[in-house]
């Protein structure tokens, strides 16, 4: 039967060097898009580490024939997989093989199949002495078949896997060795995995006729799906561009009303980075404009250094109606001061001294050297909360990072100090108990309004990047608490303290919670990864069941739930660019792209500025901001979601839209 090649690599495109690689190995990516850059042919390498120095991944040559070489050692991955996939998750049924080399024999090395995401897929390869076939699920893997099987580090191998429908069969060399049943997975890329330094060539993929032609027609049906979504969904529309001058910055932007008039405004933060990395950033310069990009006023110095733009971490600011006159004004700490700016003008209305860093060294967690730098403390983010139970929250929440929190009223006088465990990035408040007053929930503490300790979870490690406190489950009467906890994974909770979900998904980074499958009850949970296996994108049913995961080729993805058609249905953002971001559905496609006008797509932003309840779309990068809106008008009325408040700004916070009702309907999933 004759075989339809539809991927071949041999790497002869590619130059001798490394595989694009980012440099600094940093957390940039979690909420910018931050591309690798370089040639990268058809492939992706979705597995990244902060502690990692230069590529996994290296293009070498020796007699004429180009390598794809692994070059980590096992001692210095712990538990990772690099990993290098190609291909098409659409494929089915073909045959897949690719020429290796071992560099060393101590660990696995082989071929992915069917690859779903960077934990989840088929192997076949080397491990232990055996050629084995197995099944990645998550942390778990399945050994399918194994047979012994002695390599060494100066003979090529020729590993080729066969797979039609259930049946999976493994070759090396053209012998069959291994032939199983399984059906966990169907469909796949195809992927190249060594934890052991390694080299691969001759990447080839093939199908029969009959597979093809399915997979062609299967193509097509879904390519003209996806333009009767597209034609369906508004498309986005160019409202405004602003020139950013020289005062851009990346995600440190927030937007309020500073004048009282109801007009939106922007303040842009920029910073400098002491000590170590961005572990003590401090402000450098605040700009708030309005939203033709206006100048209302300036403190510090602008700077179109890329550094003083891009940090990954939060910097100190909100804008808020702190005092009720009906203007917010800037809730700011700069150069070791607490300070309440007037909105229109950004003179100082209020100041204090930062806390004393008076505690021990020892007690503080993720410090540079083991020593805090300064002796008042470098405010890492700001919180507005509710703890005296007041018409609206006039409470100013504080932490550093990441291991004490001070609660401070609306004339700066301190309420309450924390330090309990680590802190995470950003808290969450909300009346759990219904008394007025919002409690806290920090890494993974429950404390009052009063700053006491409730209970802690049972979790060992890691901290906690973001939460949600909400009610997603109809069938529950509580609201529960979801939070995406690093390494610790998934994890939903009750109000007393009981974990109901853990899902170890690998690193889990960002959390959202929308009406993103309206046919299912109740609300749905959104969760992405970073560390480790980056960029898988997860949705899971308001009881925590896993109902889709896939893996963008890209980071940055947000999943901001975004109120794009008005209808109740949410849509999730990924990024700005164009051939990677835009808005997805509950199933991963891209129905909402960005036309080729040379935006910007650096950073991302939901928020509502035309007026009519339906989201825009913010993309910025340090020079330039173009603000989208839909292409044609709602149909019927639109809903108005309950979601964060603007007074909340954070890159690290879950992401919620509680539906609220149209006039006259009833409210679900809320």
């Amino acid at each position: 039967m004759s075989t339809q090649t539809i991927f071949s690599d041999h790497f002869d495109a590619f130059r001798i060097g490394p595989f694009p690689y980012d440099p600094k190995h940093s957390a940039i990516g979690e909420y910018h898009y931050w591309p690798t850059e370089g040639f990268k042919g058809a492939w992706h390498d979705p597995v990244v580490w902060y502690g990692w120095l230069g590529p996994s991944w290296i293009v070498t040559e020796n007699e004429g024939a180009k390598y794809m070489e692994q070059t980590r050692l096992q001692v210095a991955i712990t538990d990772h997989w690099p990993t290098l996939t190609a291909g098409e998750t659409s494929w089915r049924d073909y045959t897949a093989g690719v020429t290796i080399r071992p560099l060393a024999t101590d660990s696995h090395i082989g071929l992915a199949f069917r690859y779903v995401h960077a934990r989840s897929y088929y192997f076949l390869g080397f491990e232990g002495g055996q050629l084995r076939l197995l099944r990645r699920d998550q942390e778990v893997v399945h050994e399918l078949a194994s047979v012994p099987c002695a390599i060494d580090s100066d003979t090529h191998y020729r590993l080729e896997v066969r797979c039609e429908g259930s049946r999976l069969v493994g070759v090396l060399d053209g012998v069959e060795y291994l032939a199983v049943e399984d059906n966990a997975l169907d469909a796949g890329k195809v992927a190249l995995i060594a934890r052991v330094p390694a080299q691969f060539t001759a990447v080839e993929v093939g199908m029969g006729p009959a597979a093809h032609q399915a997979w062609l027609t299967a193509e097509a049906q879904a390519a003209c799906e996806l333009a009767e979504l597209r034609a369906h969904y508004p498309q986005p529309r160019l409202w405004k561009t602003i020139d950013l001058q020289d005062f851009g910055t990346g995600r440190q932007i927030r937007f309020g009303h500073l004048t009282g008039d109801g007009t939106m405004h922007i303040v842009l933060a920029q910073h400098q980075k002491r000590g170590y990395k961005d572990a003590y950033a401090h402000i450098s310069c605040l700009t708030a404009i309005d939203l033709d990009g206006r100048v209302l006023w300036q403190i510090g110095t602008p700077s179109t250094e890329p550094d003083h733009a891009i940090v990954s971490c939060d910097l100190p600011l909100q804008l808020h109606d702190i005092d009720g006159d009906g203007a917010d004004e800037v809730i700011v700490s700069r150069d070791f001061k607490l300070m309440i700016l007037d909105g229109a003008t950004g003179k100082v209305r209020r100041s204090i001294p930062t806390p004393r860093s008076d505690v021990p060294d020892e007690s503080l967690h993720s410090l540079p050297h083991k020593h805090y730098a300064f002796d008042r403390v470098n405010i890492d983010a700001i919180r507005i909360c509710n703890f005296r139970g007041l018409d609206k929250p006039r409470d100013i929440l504080v932490k550093d990072r990441y291991s004490r929190l001070w609660a401070y009223d609306d004339q700066l006088n301190l309420l309450w100090h924390f330090h309990e465990g680590i802190t995470g990035h950003f808290p969450y408040t909300a009346d759990i108990n219904g008394d007025g007053r919002e409690e806290m929930f920090v890494g993974y503490h429950l404390v009052n309004a009063d700053g006491q300790l409730q209970w802690t979870l049972p979790v060992p490690t890691d901290h906690t990047d973001e939460i949600l406190i909400g009610r997603w489950n109809p069938a529950c009467p509580a609201e529960q608490i979801a939070i995406a906890s690093g390494d610790e994974g998934f994890m939903i909770a009750s109000l007393e303290g009981e974990i109901l979900v853990k899902e170890m998904i690998g690193h889990a980074q960002r959390i959202s919670t929308g009406n993103y499958r309206p046919d299912l009850p109740g609300l749905e949970l959104s969760v992405t990864t970073y560390w480790g296996y980056q960029g898988i994108i997860y949705l899971y049913d308001c009881e925590g069941n896993l109902l889709h995961a896939f893996e963008p080729t890209s980071n940055g993805n947000l999943i901001t739930p975004v109120n794009w058609t008005g209808d109740g249905h949410d849509l999730r953002l990924l990024h700005g660019n164009r051939d990677h971001g835009g808005l997805i559905d509950a199933w991963g496609r891209r129905v909402v792209v960005f036309p080729d006008d040379g935006h910007p797509d650096l950073c991302a932003e939901v928020v509502g500025l035309t007026g009519d309840a339906r989201d825009e779309i913010v993309l910025w990068d340090q020079r330039r901001m173009f603000i989208y809106t839909q292409d044609r008008p709602a149909k019927g009325p639109v809903c108005t979601p309950r979601k964060y408040p603007h007074y909340n700004a954070s890159n690290y916070r879950g992401e919620y839209h509680y539906p609220q009702p149209v006039a006259g309907e009833a409210e679900a999933g809320s």
